[in-house]
Formats: structure tokens, sequence, C-alpha cells
């Protein structure tokens, strides 16, 4: 199986930049996918690479779906509407 291993982090926008939303905000999130107790895990990182938010996912299919979900809400939105959305904190 191709694409990104348990425990990667990948960018959540396009290989040539981190998350630039539309109007061409930085937004430099990441998603990392990784195997835990019971399930699976998604994380959302900060361009620190800090995690602000994580989703239990039952299975590989489930986190791997969410994640790339996760993904292209990062680059179709601006940074605020995409911190809005996943209810994530403002950047310190």
């Amino acid at each position: 199986m191709s694409g990104i291993g348990a425990g990667e982090e990948r960018p959540v926008a396009a290989p040539s930049s981190l998350a630039t939303g539309t109007n061409g905000d930085e937004a430099g999130y990441a998603v990392r996918v990784e195997r835990a107790d019971g399930g699976w895990e998604v994380r959302i990182l900060d361009p620190d690479r800090a995690p602000v938010a994580v989703r239990h996912c039952g299975d590989e299919t489930e986190a791997r779906t969410y994640a790339s979900t996760v993904r292209q809400h990062a680059y179709w939105l601006s940074s605020e509407r995409f911190r809005a959305y996943y209810r994530l904190p403002e950047p310190a």
C-alpha cells in the first residue's frame, strides 16, 4: 500500500507549500495519522508541529478519509476559517 504510513507527518496542502488558503494566508498546519490503542488517531498539528486537535477513528480507512478531508479544508479555506471550522486556538 502506498501513501503515508502510521506516525508519518504530511503537509496538509499541495507539496509546494504548507496549507495555503484560497486567500493566500499561510496556515502551516499539518496532519498526522497514527495507530492508537483501540483504533487510529488523526492529529492536526499547528505550524510549530504541536498537536492542537485529535480525533479518534475506528479503523485506518476512517482515519485516512478524515485526514484527507482536513488537508483539503486547509488548502481551500483561509487560516481563520480553517481554525474556526476545526475550533483550533489562535496561533501564539
